[in-house]
């Protein structure tokens, strides 16, 4: 251990120590689960849809087609579009894997998962949600939906992660985003390039054929490791 890592140790507190020890915990579990199988198709949105909404029955359809094509399917493992992509995966055998948050309103397991943990902490489901991508999927979600796609499309344009190919599913609910997004490259808040990093559709095959392009990598070959961008696989879908 350097010396200034042991003056670190030095100045916190036990109660300091506590809590990183609970977050190093929460991440490797999530981290160890992560590694127990290929990366697929992370899928985020509300869990406060109903599974007869538009939306649902979209990412229903494009859980079932994942899992036709082999493709593990991840979410945050609660209701609303996490529960309707589960749901069509696991109805013909599929994987599901689900990254739960423990939550005072709304957030529970689905019936639907082959695979489950419950968090604590934001920050660690989200890194293993990252990590368990080769893919991002965003259907319409509300603060939490909006947290994770901004966190993920910073990180891709900072190169502090791989970049993977980022699908919004729902035209009609993203074109308010998309003004926002345009209106910070008009600012120059942003470069123009950067909007090449997610695509606006309402056709859900295109993720799946995105998923195909990069194929089936091994348990052992993250795309994490050494940086290795799935986006470029999946250059021109």
């Amino acid at each position: 251990m350097i010396k200034a890592e042991e003056e670190l140790l030095k100045k916190l507190s036990i109660a300091d120590l506590e809590r990183a020890n609970a977050y190093a915990k929460d991440l490797g579990r999530g981290l160890q689960l992560v590694r127990s199988f290929p990366q697929g198709v992370t899928i985020f949105g509300s869990a406060r849809l109903p599974q007869d909404s538009v939306y649902c029955r979209m990412a229903f359809k494009l859980g079932h087609l994942l899992a036709e094509n082999g493709h593990t399917v991840v979410t945050g493992g609660g209701p609303g579009i996490m529960e309707a992509a589960s749901h069509g995966a696991y109805e013909i055998g599929g994987r599901t894997i689900g990254l739960n948050i423990v939550l005072a309103h709304e957030q529970f397991p689905n019936k639907y998962l082959t695979d489950y943990m419950n968090f604590e902490y934001f920050f660690a489901r989200k890194v293993s949600l990252a990590m368990a991508a080769k893919v991002f999927v965003f259907f319409p979600g509300g603060f939490g939906t909006m947290d994770e796609i901004s966190e993920i499309l910073c990180l891709m344009q900072e190169g502090k992660m791989p970049k993977m190919p980022v699908f919004l599913i729902g035209r009609n609910y993203w074109r308010a985003f998309n003004r926002v997004i345009k209106n910070m490259v008009f600012l120059g808040l942003i470069n123009k390039n950067d909007t090449d990093i997610f695509r606006v559709t309402n056709d859900v095959t295109e993720v799946v054929k995105a998923a195909n392009k990069i194929g089936h990598p091994k348990i052992s070959e993250n795309f994490y490791d050494g940086f290795r961008e799935a986006a470029e696989l999946a250059r021109d879908m």
